[in-house]
Formats: C-alpha cells, sequence, structure tokens
C-alpha cells in the first residue's frame, strides 16, 4: 500500500475513506489466508488519514476532557498546540522511533453493583491515545477476521446484550444448559507474554510488537503520586484495553466444541448477573464457575 499521503492537506472525509479502503483490504487478506502474518504494519499505523482520524476519534470522545499525566487535554491540543502540529509532530516521533508512552493516570471510581468496591482506571496521555487509537485502527480488521460469530465481547457494533438475546434464541431451539464463567480482574492479570504470543500469531513486524509492548509496561502514576511498573495487565479506559482482553480470550471460542454446542461471548468479565433472568425465565439451567 502507498502510505506516503500528503500531510496535512487531507480533509477528515478524505482521511476517513483512506483508513476504511484500508481497513478494508486488510480484513480482506486476514480472511482469505487464516495463516497470513502481516510483516507491514507500521507505515500505516503512522500514514497521516490514520493518526487524523485517531485523532479525531480520541477528540470525539467524553474523556477527552481528562488529561492524563502531562495535564494536556484535546482542548489543549486543539486550541493552544494546534491540531496540526500536534499531529505532524506526533508522526515525526513515531517515524524516528523516539515515541515512548507515559504512565498512565490512576483514578479510582465505584464499581456497579459491588457494595462500595472501587474499580481503577488508567488515564493516558493525549498524544498516547491517538496512537493507540491509530494501532487499534490498523489491528481491529486483521483480529476480527479470527472471531467467531458466537463472540461479542469488545467487539465493534457488538455488545453483551446481543449475546444474552442469542441465549434467548438458542432456549427457544431445544438447548437447555448455559455454562456461565468469569475471569477474576481480567484487566488486571493479563499477561503480557499471552498478548504478545496471541499478536505474533498474525503480526510480524516488530515496531507494531514493540508498540504494544510499551504501552503494557507504560507504568502507572498512582492518586497517591507514586509511580508503579506494570508487569501484568492493562488500563482499564485505555483504548488498547479491551482489544488487549479480546486478544488471549478468543481461545475461549477458538477451542469450544463445534458439534451441536453454540458459545456466546458476552465479554472477557461480563455481569453475569443480567443472563440469569434471561435463561431461567426461558427454562434453561445454568452452571456457574
Amino acid at each position: 500500500m502507498n502510505t506516503s499521503a500528503s500531510w496535512p492537506t487531507l480533509s477528515l472525509e478524505e482521511a476517513e475513506a483512506r483508513v476504511l479502503g484500508i481497513q478494508t483490504k486488510l480484513h480482506r487478506w486476514a480472511t482469505d489466508d487464516p495463516d497470513r502474518r502481516f510483516a507491514d504494519l507500521f507505515n500505516l499505523v503512522c500514514d497521516p488519514a490514520v493518526l487524523l482520524v485517531a485523532w479525531r476519534r480520541v477528540k470525539a470522545n467524553k474523556g477527552a476532557r481528562t488529561a492524563g499525566v502531562d495535564g494536556q487535554t484535546a482542548f489543549y491540543v486543539e486550541k493552544i498546540r494546534g491540531e496540526d502540529a500536534f499531529l505532524a509532530e506526533l508522526r515525526a516521533d513515531l517515524k524516528a522511533r523516539t515515541f515512548a508512552p507515559l504512565p498512565v493516570r490512576e483514578r479510582m471510581i465505584p464499581k456497579p453493583g459491588t457494595g462500595g468496591k472501587q474499580r481503577r482506571l488508567g488515564i493516558a496521555t493525549i498524544r498516547d491515545r491517538v496512537v493507540q487509537a491509530a494501532c487499534k485502527l490498523m489491528l481491529e480488521p486483521i483480529w476480527e477476521a479470527d472471531f467467531r460469530p458466537c463472540s461479542y465481547g469488545f467487539r465493534p457494533r457488538r455488545r453483551a446484550q446481543d449475546a444474552i438475546e442469542e441465549i434467548r434464541h438458542l432456549a427457544a431451539r431445544s438447548y437447555e444448559w448455559v455454562l456461565e464463567g468469569d475471569i477474576t480482574a481480567c484487566f488486571d492479570e493479563l499477561s503480557h507474554v499471552g498478548i504478545q504470543d496471541r499478536l505474533r500469531q498474525r503480526i510480524t513486524d516488530r515496531r507494531v510488537l514493540a508498540l504494544v509492548k510499551a504501552f503494557l509496561k507504560a507504568g502507572i502514576l498512582g492518586e497517591d503520586g507514586s509511580q508503579r511498573d506494570t508487569n501484568t495487565g492493562a488500563p482499564q479506559g485505555g483504548i488498547l484495553s479491551p482489544c488487549s482482553a479480546t486478544w488471549p480470550c478468543r481461545s475461549l471460542t477458538s477451542t469450544s466444541p463445534r458439534s451441536g454446542r453454540r458459545a456466546p461471548r458476552p465479554s472477557a468479565d461480563s455481569d453475569a448477573s443480567r443472563a440469569r433472568p434471561t435463561t431461567e425465565s426461558s427454562g434453561m439451567r445454568t452452571i456457574s464457575w
């Protein structure tokens, strides 16, 4: 693919069309050849169109008003630094291999339905979020080709509620049992080695693998001001974190028996209580573990 598109003369419409074209090709190649490994994705991540679309998605997210450890918000980037200068500098750092993620800023928020427990959010800098979004734009079409239709968690245009509706559908067609599981502290316990191993099954570009690893190892700046290393896990709230969870969890569906069984997977850490009323009302029996 030609990645020599001019910068910064692309309009958003042109950038989105270009990105969609790249994604379509990547997905088709990955679907046509399940054993294909992609060796030159880094130049696509650095493509001006990809970075522009990634930036606009980050800016449109409600979290854009929240700063990372550098104190910069999307508003600051747009109004003070300037969008074009910000993206041009970011691309130059990526191409020169001088880009390095900063630690995420820790923020504890209430965890609904847990009686006062809290969960940890990791807030990356705007700069890091844009690169993560660019990586996701290029990696997701490849990984989507490997998922089965019964997988719903953290996938585009799919929700946990869709998995529950599939259970309703199957309950009306003689299926009697639901196996319900929960991966404890999924995001906190994700194996970095496992994530990288899964990525290597499809990606051979060492520069992209290094980027993903750098984000996993970026560290955490705690609310108390202390800095901690990250040897396992991926920060909740990170753009790449849901993808990081789905990569190793792909084995939950890829190894499921195919004959006479269906395995809807809501997510790696779904709220199982929402499924129980559905299954009980339909006469299905549930086994939890």
